[in-house]
C-alpha cells in the first residue's frame, strides 16, 4: 500500500488525518491512499509560491523557455513510466495513457516558444513625440483544479502556460488518480524550476473551497462537471479572481447521407468508446440524417461494436479498459437503465459486463442505444461512459438544431463529402469546437480549447494564445521624452486632442 502525499515546499507538515483510497480499476483493489489537505496546508504552499514568483517573473522569457525545453525532454524520457502509472490508477489502456501525456506535452512544446508568444504591441508616433506600447505581465499565483479523466494532459495544459508566462502555480489534481500529477511536478523541479514555483496539493471540496477563497491566488483554471464548474466560477469571481471553468459535454456526430460510412464507423468506435468514454470530447451521440442513413449506419455499427475488446489497462489488444471507480460504473449502468425506461432501444447492452479473472474490476461493456429522443434525460445529460446513442434526424436542419439547442456546447462533428454542407454547418452550429470528418476535434496546442454554453464558464479558453491571455494582464505605457529647454513649449498634449 503506497501513501501519496502533497508535494509542497518543506514537506507536508502536520497531516489532517484524512485520506482517500486510490483504486486499481482493473482489479477493484485499493492500491494507495492519498492525503487530503486543508486550508492551512494550502496557505503554506501559497507562501512558498509568493517567495519565488516575483523573481521568476523577472527572469527573461528565454530562460523560462529553457526550463520548458528541459521539461519536454524529461517527459519524453519518462513517457513509458508515466503511461504505466497513469494506466494503473485511471484504467485507460497504455496507448490511451501515452496519448494523454502526449497531448499535454504538446502544450509544453508551445510554451517553449513563450518569448514569441508573449510579445506586446508598439505604436510609434501615437502623438507628437509620443510612443505607446503594451506589455503582458503575470498575474502572480495561479491554481489548477483538474479532473480524473486526463491526469497528465489537463494539468500540463494549465501549468505549462501559467508558469511560462511568469506565474507560480499550485495544482490540485483529482484524488482518484493523483500519482501522475505528483510525478509531473517532480520532473518539473528536475528540469531546473525553482522550488515552490510548481507545487501539488491534494484534497476534496474542503481544498477546492480553500483555493477559491485564498486572497493570494489570482487566477483559477478548472475542468470538471458543469454544475461544479459553475460553482467554481461564481465563487472564484465573487472573490475577485480570474476564472476559467470548463464543464461537461454531450458531443454530437452528424452523419450526412453521402458520408463514407466505413470511415464513420471506424471513427465512432474510437471516439465513443475509447478511454471507456470518459472524455469530455468523446462522441456519445450520433445523428444520422434520414432513415436510410440510420439503418445503413446501424447495420455497420453493430458488428464493429461487438468486435471491441474490453480488457485490463495493460492488455495491448484491448480497445478500452475499465472506468475509474465502482461508483462510476454504477452511475453509467444506471443511465443505461434510464434510457431503456425512457423508451430507448438497447441494441447492444454493456450492463453486467464481467472480465474473466478480473471480476472485481470496474468494467462496462460497449453499449448502443437507438431511437433516443431529445426529451429523454439520458440524452440531455452527460453519461461519461462507453455508451453510444443514436438520435435520428429527418434532414440537415434538424441535425444542425440538435447540438445547437443542447445545454452543452463543447464539441461537434459532421461527416460528409459535401463541402457546402460542411462549411454551412461549421458556420451556423452553436458549439465551440467543430470537426469536419474529424470525430474528436480537440484543437492543436497553438490554437485553443474551449466550449460554449454550459460547457465553459468564463470568456478565455485553455492554452494557445488564449491561454497566454488568461495567465497575463496587459499594461499599456504612453511615453514621451521632452527635448525642450523648460519653457513650456513642449507641453504634453493628449494625442486625441492634438
Amino acid at each position: 500500500m503506497r501513501d501519496i502525499d502533497h508535494l509542497i515546499v518543506g514537506g507536508p507538515g502536520v497531516a489532517t488525518g484524512r485520506t482517500k483510497d486510490v483504486y486499481n480499476p482493473s482489479t477493484g483493489e485499493v492500491q494507495a491512499k492519498v492525503a487530503l489537505g486543508d486550508a492551512a496546508l494550502l496557505d503554506r504552499a501559497v507562501q512558498a509560491a509568493k517567495k519565488v514568483q516575483s523573481e521568476w517573473a523577472m527572469t527573461n522569457p528565454q530562460k523560462r523557455a529553457r526550463v520548458m525545453f528541459r521539461y519536454k525532454e524529461l517527459i519524453e524520457a519518462n513517457m513509458d513510466d508515466l503511461a504505466r502509472l497513469l494506466s494503473s490508477e485511471h484504467g485507460k489502456v497504455i496507448d490511451d495513457a501515452k496519448g494523454d501525456v502526449q497531448r499535454g506535452l504538446e502544450v509544453i512544446e508551445y510554451a517553449c516558444g513563450i518569448p514569441q508568444v508573449q510579445k506586446g504591441e508598439y505604436t510609434i508616433g501615437a502623438g507628437p513625440g509620443i510612443d505607446v506600447y503594451s506589455m503582458r505581465q503575470p498575474l502572480g499565483i495561479g491554481a489548477g483544479i483538474t479532473p480524473f479523466n486526463f491526469p497528465a494532459m489537463i494539468p500540463m495544459w494549465m501549468f505549462g502556460m501559467a508558469i511560462a508566462c511568469g506565474n507560480a502555480f499550485i495544482l490540485k489534481p483529482s484524488e482518484r488518480d493523483p500519482s501522475v500529477p505528483v510525478r509531473l511536478v517532480e520532473l518539473f523541479l528536475e528540469a531546473g524550476a525553482p522550488e515552490g514555483l510548481l507545487q501539488c496539493v491534494h484534497g476534496d471540496k474542503e481544498m477546492v473551497d480553500a483555493i477559491l477563497d485564498h486572497p493570494d491566488i489570482a487566477a483559477i483554471s478548472f475542468v470538471g462537471s458543469s454544475d461544479i464548474a459553475h460553482y467554481v466560477y461564481k465563487r472564484g469571481v465573487d472573490n475577485g479572481k480570474r476564472v476559467q471553468a470548463m464543464g461537461g459535454a454531450k458531443n454530437h456526430g452528424i452523419v450526412m447521407p453521402d458520408a463514407d460510412l466505413d470511415q464513420v464507423v471506424n471513427d465512432l468506435t474510437g471516439a465513443a468508446f475509447g478511454s471507456a468514454g470518459e472524455r469530455c470530447m468523446a462522441l456519445p451521440v450520433v445523428v444520422p440524417v434520414g432513415d436510410d442513413t440510420a439503418e445503413r449506419l446501424k447495420a455497420k455499427l453493430i458488428p464493429a461494436i461487438e468486435a471491441l475488446r474490453v480488457g485490463v489497462s495493460t492488455d495491448p489488444e484491448a480497445h478500452y479498459g475499465p472506468v475509474v471507480t465502482a461508483e462510476h460504473k454504477a452511475r453509467v449502468e444506471q443511465w443505461i437503465d434510464t434510457a431503456e425506461k425512457e423508451g430507448g432501444e438497447i441494441v447492444i447492452d454493456g450492463r453486467g459486463f464481467s472480465l474473466q479473472g478480473h471480476e472485481k474490476g470496474f468494467f462496462v461493456g460497449p453499449t448502443l442505444i437507438d431511437n433516443v429522443t431529445t426529451d429523454m434525460e439520458s440524452y440531455k445529460e452527460e453519461i461519461f461512459g462507453p455508451v453510444l446513442q443514436i438520435v435520428r434526424a429527418k434532414d440537415f436542419e434538424e441535425a444542425l438544431s440538435l447540438p445547437s439547442k443542447h445545454q452543452y456546447g463543447n464539441g461537434v462533428a459532421i461527416f460528409t463529402r459535401n463541402g457546402h454542407a460542411a462549411r454551412e454547418f461549421a458556420a451556423r452550429v452553436n458549439v465551440g469546437m467543430v470537426g469536419i470528418n474529424v470525430p474528436i476535434p480537440v484543437p492543436v496546442s497553438y490554437h485553443s480549447f474551449g466550449g460554449w454554453k454550459r460547457s465553459a464558464f468564463g470568456d478565455t479558453n485553455q492554452y494557445g494564445t488564449e491561454g497566454m491571455k488568461f495567465w497575463t494582464k496587459v499594461k499599456t505605457v504612453t511615453q514621451r521624452w521632452p527635448d525642450g529647454g523648460g519653457d513650456g513649449s513642449n507641453a504634453f498634449v493628449i494625442p486625441t486632442m492634438g
